[in-house]
């Protein structure tokens, strides 16, 4: 029964989510274009770096660099409710391996946390202007996840977007804006094939 396998379903998942977010850019009102940078990471992390200063050598000190967006995978749900028969088989014939199939596959929603970190409103708000519009409220996404379904549809739907300012002490501490983008992926975790 477990049998190693891996399809890379998550993982691909996980690609199609980040490469979504990954050209936003925010204009300065000297007209400068900046690219917002995108990876993959918890949110306490981003936070942390934030607050404290690196240092690159002895006598340079570098803060991270604003705006950022950040995202993590936050749950996996089953979701019975597009359960379909489980005795169901994908059938596809090919000339290298012969006739391969697969038993239908396990419905999730796998749950994202999306964050956006800015020093400036303006800068917040002109990230939230270029998510929002696309998400009403979800946006699809076609996946190639494996040789027997490819172009899989995956909704991703969002959730809830909150916006906190984090702004403690005197003037010379940073001021950070952080936006949560609550998003949930409605996608499918698949079982091994067989020839």
């Amino acid at each position: 029964m477990f049998t190693p396998f891996y399809n890379e379903s998550l993982r691909k998942l996980v690609i199609a989510f980040g490469s979504l977010f990954n050209d936003l850019k925010v204009t300065r009102s000297d007209g400068t274009v900046i690219r917002v940078p995108l990876s993959y990471g918890a949110k306490e992390k981003f936070i942390r770096r934030i607050e404290e200063a690196s240092s690159i050598t002895d006598n340079t000190e570098v803060g991270i660099t604003l705006p950022r967006l950040g995202f993590e995978i936050t749950s996996f749900s089953y979701d019975p409710q597009r359960k379909g028969n489980k005795l169901r088989k994908r059938f596809k014939r090919d000339s290298e391996t012969g006739l391969s199939h697969q038993i239908a596959e396990v419905p999730y929603n796998v749950t994202f946390g999306l964050y956006s970190f800015s020093r400036s409103m303006d800068d917040n708000l002109q990230i939230m202007e270029q998510i929002l519009p696309y998400f009403t409220p979800e946006f699809n996404v076609t996946i190639n996840m494996n040789t027997l379904n490819q172009k899989v549809d995956v909704p991703i739907v969002l959730g809830g977007v909150q916006t906190t300012e984090d702004y403690e002490g005197d003037f010379s501490n940073r001021r950070t804006i952080l936006t949560t983008f609550d998003l949930t992926a409605k996608s499918y975790i698949y079982n091994r094939i067989k020839t």
